[in-house]
């Protein structure tokens, strides 16, 4: 059975709520899994808004020290105290980051009910943060004003199923089933080969998501994400205001559509639009211009790869 993964916007602005739009927070659902990317401010309002069970989230990733990407999380974790969370919570994020939550809670005279184990992100090259039976976490360098980086999540191979004709010609004993069901020929006692390929069906195509919140335009980007199948990639300005991104760091919606269409990404999520903007539909057109399966991310709307 085919685990769901699927991402939830919760928001999709950049430094200033407006609009209607509130700040950088995804939901990424893979199976019984849960996890959040950035939390800006609001996110916790936006969760309630869209039924998400922030009790559910047992990772946590930052991208960044930028307020509008992690604000909400103090937040999010004093609501976990408040509600008396048991369940072990793991943030990943930049150095920093955890002096900031420390001394918050130790000035707040808070003892959290619940452990948090910090793991520090690098922006030196792509490192695996989480490792689950069915899927991976990855961090990647982004080109911002401090130090920054996107998170790849990437599905790992899971058990095959079997042919239930070859089962009913063949008797096979339990460990053969494990063998086959994992992907490796059985061999025998006596000699005979049991091929993957002979007794189950073929897997599907692996899926992945990448998160690219705040990054200049950078080329170089596409050997991190390539042939993704799901691209959120920042649009904070239109090609109009492109020396307006160059100053700040930030890409334009056509930038983000070359990257997607460099990386051979399969869809395109645009996101992190400035407030100058209140119609989105010119950005839209823009990126769809260099790569058509380009859309923008719509709060409350879940996207499944």
């Amino acid at each position: 059975m085919i685990p769901d993964f699927d991402v939830t916007i919760l928001g999709n602005t950049s430094s200033i709520p407006v609009h209607g739009r509130n700040h950088t927070a995804q939901i990424i659902r893979f199976g019984q899994h849960c996890l959040l990317l950035d939390c800006g401010e609001g996110m916790q309002i936006q969760a309630r808004k869209y039924k998400i069970k922030i009790s559910r989230i047992n990772h946590i990733f930052i991208s960044h020290l930028h307020g509008d990407h992690y604000l909400g999380l103090v937040g999010l974790l004093s609501s976990y105290h408040l509600t008396k969370r048991q369940s072990p919570l793991t943030i990943f994020g930049p150095k920093g980051l955890d002096e900031i939550i420390t001394t918050h809670f130790r000035w707040s005279d808070t003892k959290l009910s619940y452990p948090i184990t910090f793991i520090q992100t690098n922006n030196d090259s792509m490192n695996l943060l989480l490792d689950e039976k069915l899927f991976q976490v990855y961090s990647f360098p982004l080109k911002h004003r401090i130090p920054t980086t996107g998170f790849l999540i990437r599905e790992n191979y899971g058990l095959r199923s079997l042919i239930k004709q070859k089962l009913e010609e063949k008797e096979l004993s339990i460990e053969a089933i494990k063998s086959l069901r994992s992907g490796i020929d059985y061999y025998s006692q006596e000699g005979e080969i049991f091929k993957v390929k002979e007794f189950t069906y073929p897997l599907p195509p692996l899926r992945s998501y990448a998160f690219c919140s705040d990054t200049i335009f950078d080329p170089e980007l596409k050997k991190y994400i390539a042939n993704v199948d799901l691209l959120y990639h920042e649009s904070t300005f239109m090609e109009q205001d492109k020396e307006r991104a160059t100053i700040t760091f930030h890409s334009t919606a056509k930038q983000a559509a070359e990257i997607a269409k460099s990386s051979n990404a399969k869809k395109l999520l645009l996101g992190h639009f400035s407030s100058r903007y209140a119609d989105l539909e010119e950005m839209l057109i823009e990126a769809q211009s260099v790569f058509p399966d380009s859309i923008l991310s719509e709060e409350g709307q879940s996207y499944t790869l």
